[in-house]
């Protein structure tokens, strides 16, 4: 496993590699990202991790420095998974360049945790494309947990780059709830609410598709979630696979939801 960290290591290393993949990480690895590593292990002659906490992607300066870091553990693990390259970049490698043009999400794209985390996507997009530009990977492997970076990634990076971003299942504990770095920093206590709650709507979901009435039933569950799980909920929604349009029927859509457990915000779609 060779550990890249400047630029000039990647250019050297990766010269004559053909079908590489690439899973984008920040670190404080857990078992999705090790189904990530595994798929691109599977689909690809040679694969490549990063772990760099993107600054730009967080809009509370709080949120950024509290977020989990083990890079011994982290190294360790990527050593077990027989991963060929980690690049762990420094900010100033990740940002040499001003960008000509900013990147702007459309109106229409302003939903969800867009409407809730103000500049968080045009961050992630344009640490996307600096990485992608960086390290020119065939495939990038992305998780389903955060359904709507995984679109927004896509669109951006498949336009412009011949790379193919590859989507991958959300994988969760046995008590249903989805893998999550941020799950660190919750008590046990909290851990135990956050799997009844994924219960909930996983149940909920099944309940949807035998119930009309879509917007009634969405405020109602709602209420009641705050009310049992004594929690602060951003949205609770249901929106179209495919382009997040909003949707009152379940069917190729998913019911996505965001909320607070005290400080830490988690999000899920089912």
């Amino acid at each position: 496993m060779k550990i890249l960290i400047k630029n000039k290591d990647i250019n050297e290393a990766l010269k004559k590699v053909s079908n590489l993949g690439f899973v984008p990480t920040m670190g404080s690895l857990h078992k999705g990202h090790e189904y990530l590593i595994k798929q691109s292990k599977k689909k690809c002659n040679q694969t490549l991790v990063s772990i760099f906490i993107n600054p730009t992607q967080f809009n509370n300066k709080k949120d950024y420095l509290s977020y989990p870091k083990n890079l011994k553990k982290d190294l360790n693990i990527l050593k077990k998974l027989k991963v060929n390259f980690v690049y762990i970049p420094n900010k100033k490698d990740i940002y040499s360049f001003k960008r000509k043009k900013s990147i702007v999400l459309k109106k229409e794209n302003k939903v969800l945790c867009a409407k809730f985390r103000r500049g968080h996507f045009e961050g992630v997009i344009d640490v996307m494309d600096r990485l992608t530009n960086i390290i020119k990977p065939n495939k990038i492997f992305m998780g389903e947990k955060d359904y709507q970076q995984l679109l927004l990634v896509k669109k951006f990076i498949e336009k412009k780059y011949k790379t193919k971003i590859i989507s991958c299942k959300t994988i969760r504990e046995k008590n249903k709830l989805a893998l999550s770095s941020r799950n660190q920093l919750l008590s046990k206590a909290d851990l135990i609410k956050a799997s009844k709650i994924a219960k909930e709507l996983f149940n909920f979901k099944i309940f949807l598709r035998n119930n009309k009435k879509t917007k009634i039933h969405l405020q109602k569950k709602i209420e009641l979630l705050k009310t049992n799980f004594d929690i602060r909920i951003d949205y609770l929604e249901i929106r179209k696979k495919n382009n997040l349009k909003p949707s009152l029927n379940i069917r190729n859509s998913k019911l996505f939801i965001a909320y607070f457990i005290n400080k830490v915000r988690l999000i899920d779609n089912f």
